[in-house]
């Protein structure tokens, strides 16, 4: 198999290694026994008409997890399918917790004789790649967008950054940065204070902060750039050093802003400086500041997670009297503290009262709070209640709120039912992500019965599928599980499929 890439001006004909596109691509064929599917994992076949005029973006997703690949570039091509850089970003989408699925959609899609991606699902598919750790994949993207004259743009890399710097390579992150320009995109101020925000919400400040000192006569810094750096020094609790970054601001002449006084308000409380947190807001009340709604969140949210419940409802009380209107993160960051630190009757009054007086549109954070309040105190009839309410207001449950409700109903015993829910996804479809499968795959390990360490068995190799690498802890519990409980064979199976990927240190031996 070979692609084609542009090297200096010229196309060039390249194999494709293992560390490329089709190590992702893998298919395993290796066929389990009729007897490991007496709990089948559910699926849904699909297949288009042509009379379909234009399937929706879930149709197409389910076709593309259940078709053969061998078949899918012409199931593609159908002229009833019109292609819109819309329609294929939101197939990308639907498809985010199934990366190889996701990647094999895409590369079919490169083939399609009239329809070529655009910047941002090549975007999309880096990010997709870079995610399931597979670097080579995401830098033949990058190559392959700029044959096309479709980027690199300075999301492209923002992604790149990003993904290094969450697996633990910010170094990789600052090369990535660096060499920009030589894929045809300038370095900027923005791309500057991206490769800053991504440092520092990976806890590597202190290089982000050597960055800025570096770079700052080759760029004109601007408020963003050290307000950047001291959210960075206030995620980690040193709000000493984001103070000192905001002298250095007015030093270099740059006015601080409500972003920089909002973030050290929010430094103080994570701190749990609640005293200090305190005295600041009223000297910002009282230098004139324009207290906004963000600032109201922040006090509200912070005297909350401190157990000072009535302060923070009072503070919401204030807000509303001096004609601030209350966003939804507001009224979410009540919600969440009466369920935390008061009661979720409480919680579910200000909901109906948010809703009713038309405060603000509940979105999908104030259900999941509200529903994870009702599983902490096991009322799940009311949990799955309110997850039926979701359609009111437009919405569906996500993977969180699937997994909020699935982890308190296997921590509560009741497999069954989590098990339950876990088919619900796929009829949504709601792709299950890592925490589902590391939830339900330690459920079955409770009951230590041998059915269960079947699904658990299919759980690991359907996540394997998926392009999520499970922990050696996971996989090695999971084969000694197999083992001990007689199903041996199982576990070679498994062994000969995940020795065929490469991806997990085994050391079990059969």
């Amino acid at each position: 198999m070979f692609i084609k890439l542009q090297r200096n001006g010229r196309s060039v004909k390249i194999r494709k290694s293992p560390k490329m596109f089709q190590k992702r691509f893998r298919l395993h064929l290796l066929p389990l026994s009729d007897k490991y599917y007496q709990f089948p994992l559910l699926r849904n076949a699909v297949t288009l008409s042509d009379g379909v005029e234009q399937p929706s973006d879930a149709t197409i997703a389910k076709l593309v997890l259940e078709s053969d690949p061998l078949t899918l570039s012409e199931a593609l091509c159908r002229p009833t399918i019109q292609w819109a850089p819309e329609l294929v970003n939101r197939v990308l989408k639907r498809l985010w917790n199934h990366g190889p699925k996701a990647l094999q959609f895409f590369k079919h899609l490169d083939r399609h004789p009239s329809y070529i991606h655009c910047s941002s699902s090549f975007d999309h598919a880096v990010d997709i790649a870079a995610r399931m750790h597979d670097y080579n994949a995401a830098w033949a993207l990058v190559g392959r967008m700029r044959s096309l004259r479709r980027g690199p743009t300075h999301r492209t890399f923002a992604i790149l950054g990003e993904r290094y710097a969450a697996n633990g390579k910010p170094h990789r992150t600052v090369r990535t940065f660096l060499s920009m320009h030589e894929h045809g995109c300038r370095q900027d101020l923005n791309s500057f204070n991206t490769v800053l925000d991504v440092l520092c919400k990976s806890k590597r400040v202190e290089m982000a902060h050597t960055l800025l000192k570096t770079f700052r006569s080759r760029f004109r810094l601007d408020s963003v750039s050290y307000n950047i750096i001291a959210n960075g020094y206030c995620l980690i609790k040193r709000t000493p050093m984001a103070l000192q970054v905001l002298k250095e601001m007015v030093q270099r002449g740059i006015n601080p802003t409500m972003i920089t006084y909002n973030t050290l308000l929010k430094g103080y409380f994570r701190s749990s400086q609640i005293k200090e947190a305190w005295e600041f807001y009223l000297e910002m009340k009282k230098r004139k500041c324009e207290i906004d709604v963000v600032t109201y969140t922040t006090v509200i949210h912070g005297f909350g997670v401190a157990g000072e419940v009535k302060k923070s409802r009072r503070v919401f009380d204030e807000m509303v009297k001096e004609g601030v209107a209350p966003s939804v993160a507001t009224c979410n960051a009540l919600i969440q503290v009466l369920c935390k630190k008061d009661s979720v009757e409480s919680a579910v009054v200000v909901f109906e009262e948010m809703v009713r007086k038309g405060l603000c549109v509940p979105n999908l954070v104030t259900y999941n709070v509200v529903i994870r309040g009702f599983c902490h105190v096991g009322d799940m009839e009311r949990a799955l209640g309110f997850m039926g309410r979701m359609g009111e207001h437009g919405l569906r449950a996500s993977v969180q709120t699937y997994n909020v409700v699935i982890r308190y109903f296997c921590d509560a015993g009741e497999i069954e039912k989590g098990l339950e829910m876990f088919g619900k996804m796929k009829d949504e479809p709601c792709l299950p992500n890592l925490d589902t499968y590391n939830v339900l795959i330690s459920a079955m390990f409770l009951r230590k019965k041998s059915e269960d360490l079947v699904v658990a068995g299919k759980l690991l190799m359907e996540m394997v599928d998926r392009g999520f690498l499970p922990r050696k802890f996971t996989f090695n519990r999971v084969l000694n599980g197999l083992a001990i409980t007689g199903n041996q064979d199982f576990a070679k199976e498994i062994l000969r499929k995940q020795g065929r990927c490469g991806r997990v240190v085994r050391r079990l031996k059969l």
